[in-house]
Order: C-alpha cells, then structure tokens, then sequence
C-alpha cells in the first residue's frame, strides 16, 4: 500500500485504542488538579519570602507614623499573630480570590489587577502577535537553508533576541526609533486625546477595541503607533525562542520516512518545509507558549516600566518601589493563578493537536 505524502506522519496520527475518550478526560483531570499545588507552591514562596522583609505595614508606613499609630495598624491588621495563623488566614483569602487592600493608596488589590490587567493583556497579545510573525517564518528559513551563512545569521539573531535584556532593548528602541528617527511615540497608550475620546463611555480597558468602537481610523492609529515599540521589545524576546524551536523540528523532520518519500517523488525542498514538515515543528511552540506567557508577564514589569505603559507591570514596580508589599503579594499571587490556567489551558491544546502527550 503506498503511503500518502499529504497524510500526516503516523506518529502524529491518534492512536486506534479504546478508552481514548477516558484516556484524554484524565489527562484533563490530571493537569487541572496540578494547578493546585502549583499555585499553592508559588503563593506560599511569595508570602514568606515578603515576610522576610518583616510585617507589611512596617515595611511601608515605618518612619512615617508614630510608634503607637504603627503599632496599632500592626495589632488591627493582623501582622502581631503568629506568622502561621497568618499564611493559613492568607490562603484562606487567596482562594477566594481576596489578596486585601494597598496600604499606599488603600484600594482592593482586586480592584488595581481589575484596573491595569487590560493593559497588560493587550501588550502580552501584541507581544505574541510579533514573536509568531518574526520567530515562525524566520525559523522556516533557517531550516530550509541550514548550514548557510543566512541560517547562521538567524542563528545568532535568535540568541540575540533572547539574551538581550528588555530595558535595554526598550532604551536603545526608545533612543533609535522615537528620538533620532522620530518615527514613533515612546511612551504611554495613546496620546491625550485620543484616551480621552475612547475613555468617555467607559470602554473595556483595551485601548485597540476601544478606539475601533469610536469608527474613528486616527485613534486607532494611534494606539497601534504606541504600541510598536513595547510589542517589538517584548516579542522578539520570545520570537528567539520560536525561531529556534521551529528550526530544530523542521530539521529533525527530515528524517522521518514521509519526508524521504515526498522527496523521492521530485517535491522540491521549499515544498517540504512549508507543507510537510511544517506542521509538526508547530507541535513544540504549542506547549512552550505557557512557559512563554510566563516569560511575558516577568518581562512586562520591565517593558511598562520604560514605555510608561500603564499596566499591571508598571503598578507592580510602583508598589515595590512604595515597598507596599500586601499589593506587591497579592499582584504576584494572581499572575501566578493565571500562568497555572494558562499552562492548562496549552496542555489541552497540546493533547488535541498532538495525542501522544496524553497516551
């Protein structure tokens, strides 16, 4: 019987054995019970490594309150009692999705993550946008013209892009681009005007939705012109990565028996990596994009922090820098929530795409 060359390689093919349903539901099962202790594990690393610091309260407001006012804040706050009624109490609290209230601003930590996580969403989005357009195509090439000069260059573009730390790639992006060139804004969302105008009916905090609601092209050029610098900084970080992982498994493709018989029907080598061997270097960046939102949302304090970029990444600096360490907790304890749901989330993608991992 021949083989296909359009059919997809047999490793990648869903194995015929009954149970698969069940197989797949406790693979499901499985990971999401792994979010638990995962979250666990980082909230209790955040909460005593804050506690090294000593109490919250003296932390930020000590030198700034009399000793009676500071230590009667401490006696109301809780901070006097022993430090393991505190964590079970912290935990308690967590798991309600209660992280408490800034001591500089005296706002719900909810309520801030609620305020600037949209920021942070839409640049991490943007973000990803720039590291599948850059690391997915340029590892194409990489592969198809491997052991050349080009692939070399890519090579050392991609460790670049990882090894580069983002300040500085932000205030060398800065520097170039807005004030030698003065090709693009380099700080902040949008201009006054323009977050006046997407701001006036509330909006969803997500300035590219918001300025296409308006039906006005100028304010969404002028979002999109913002977030050029930021989105680049951030991206190519990752796209590194994708460059490298799709480089590597299309290589590695060229082994397998379906390429060696698309090969030997005349199909030329352009072909086999865009239609064939394609698809399965795909497979790797599907379950590396967990850890890359990790990634992501690390490099977003840095990224906020030089654009202005008024996210949760550029409030979390701020409460560090107040030493206001209930939002600085609280803050942390959420992005870990959300990189645990967002592993999750690429395991199942994963185990669909590729049933292996469940099998």
């Amino acid at each position: 019987m021949t083989t296909d060359v359009a059919d997809p390689p047999a490793a990648l093919q869903v194995p015929r054995t009954r149970g698969g349903g069940s197989t797949l539901g406790r693979y499901i099962l499985i990971r999401f019970l792994l979010i638990f202790p995962t979250v666990l594990i980082l909230v209790t690393l955040v909460f005593f490594l804050i506690r090294l610091t000593g109490d919250p309260i003296t932390a930020a407001l000590g030198g700034r309150l009399p000793a009676d006012q500071l230590a009667e804040r401490i006696r109301e706050a809780g901070y006097d009692r022993p430090i393991w009624i505190q964590y079970f109490e912290y935990l308690g609290q967590v798991f309600t999705l209660n992280f408490g209230t800034t001591l500089t601003d005296n706002q719900p930590v909810v309520q801030v993550i609620l305020d600037y996580g949209t920021a942070t969403l839409e640049l991490v989005v943007y973000a990803l946008v720039v590291a599948f357009i850059v690391g997915i195509p340029l590892g194409l090439v990489a592969a198809a013209l491997r052991d050349r000069w080009p692939d070399a260059l890519l090579r050392v573009s991609a460790i670049l892009f990882y090894a580069t730390p983002v300040f500085f790639a932000g205030m060398v992006a800065k520097l170039v681009f807005g004030v030698w060139l003065g090709w693009l804004p380099i700080s902040g969302r949008a201009n006054v005007r323009t977050e006046l105008a997407i701001g006036r009916d509330g909006g969803t905090g997500i300035y590219l939705i918001d300025a296409i609601a308006t039906g006005n092209p100028a304010y969404v050029q002028d979002v999109l012109l913002h977030a050029v610098l930021p989105a680049l900084t951030l991206g190519l970080l990752t796209a590194g990565i994708f460059l490298r992982l799709v480089r590597t498994n299309v290589i590695g493709t060229y082994n397998m028996p379906y390429i060696d018989a698309a090969r030997s029907r005349g199909v030329g080598e352009g072909r086999l990596v865009r239609t064939h061997a394609y698809r399965p270097a795909l497979i790797p960046i599907i379950t590396v994009i967990g850890l890359q939102i990790a990634l992501m949302l690390g490099g977003a304090v840095l990224t906020e922090t030089t654009f202005e970029w008024k996210g949760l990444g550029f409030q979390l600096a701020a409460y560090l820098s107040a030493r206001d360490f209930v939002a600085v907790q609280g803050i942390v304890a959420m992005i870990a929530i959300i990189v645990a749901l967002t592993n999750f989330v690429v395991d199942i993608l994963a185990a669909f795409i590729d049933p292996r991992v469940r099998y």
